[in-house]
């Protein structure tokens, strides 16, 4: 695999696992766009996309550090300790957990059906614009919502809604920001939920390849390029996540919507017209 291609996927991965624009259909469409073949075989690919996914996790740890740090000491001590009244950082924690749990569970049972039927250019342009549309309207209403407000049916629901995210185009970070906003919290603690949210299924999924990449071993060949991915979507990701709270503090989702819609059309556009 050429360097090049392995530094343009790793901002992809980096830059779109956490704007609201799909990083799994990113990853499909970028080769099918340029027609690169680096993957003689689909274990191959998988294991450079769990390198990558390895860049961000580190990114969205280090940036939540504190948070991570808070909530994973009093997660253990809530079920420890078993204090009443229950502590909210404790109880955030195991909220976060629940939600990954549906997506997490949907996506082992069904990872066959998943990588072999979904992920065809023409869906994942048809998610970007449907899903892109559902952010929009949803985005629209006024949310005061905050973090502390977080409760059991809220993870039931955003973790409902994070399953949708194993089709690609339809982005996890952008489904669990609206399910987020439908349920009423600000666009600042919907994109901060999402983000802390994508560590427990994140880190669970990288473990999962991650031990298969283990026993099949690195591809000849694939090494430098796996460092070099790592490395670009870590520090992609970690400016993404930056980047995205500081906009939405004070402007909408709009710039991400209008993308979503300008390359789903682009592509059911040259799809159309037979030139890929």
């Amino acid at each position: 695999m050429p360097i090049l291609h392995a530094i343009v996927l790793g901002l992809v991965q980096g830059l779109s696992e956490f704007l609201p624009i799909s990083s799994s259909g990113h990853l499909l469409l970028v080769p099918w766009l340029f027609g690169w073949n680096d993957f003689p075989t689909p274990s191959f690919e998988k294991a450079f996309d769990v390198s990558l996914h390895m860049g961000t996790l580190v990114a969205a740890l280090l940036y939540f550090r504190r948070d991570v740090n808070t909530y994973v000491r009093e997660g253990v001590r809530l079920v420890v300790k078993r204090e009443r009244p229950t502590n909210p950082e404790g109880r955030l924690a195991w909220l976060l957990v629940l939600s990954a749990l549906p997506g997490a569970a949907v996506g082992a049972l069904f990872e066959k059906t998943i990588d072999e039927k979904l992920g065809k250019p023409v869906l994942i342009a048809v998610s970007l614009i449907v899903f892109g549309l559902l952010l929009a309207y949803i985005d629209r209403r006024v949310g005061e919502r905050k973090i502390e407000q977080y409760s059991k049916r809220d993870a039931i629901i955003v973790g409902a809604a994070q399953v949708l995210a194993l089709n690609p185009g339809t982005s996890r970070s952008g489904i669990t920001i609206t399910a987020g906003r439908f349920l009423g919290f600000n666009r600042d603690t919907a994109a901060r939920m999402s983000f802390l949210m994508s560590l427990p299924i994140t880190g669970g999924a990288v473990a999962y390849k991650g031990l298969k990449l283990i026993q099949d071993g690195v591809p000849p060949g694939f090494g430098v390029a796996m460092a070099v991915g790592v490395l670009t979507s870590g520090i992609a990701g970690w400016i993404a996540v930056w980047g995205t709270l500081k906009w939405v503090r004070t402007r909408s989702f709009t710039p991400f919507v209008v993308y979503r819609l300008a390359l789903g059309v682009t592509v059911l556009v040259i799809v159309a017209a037979g030139w890929r």
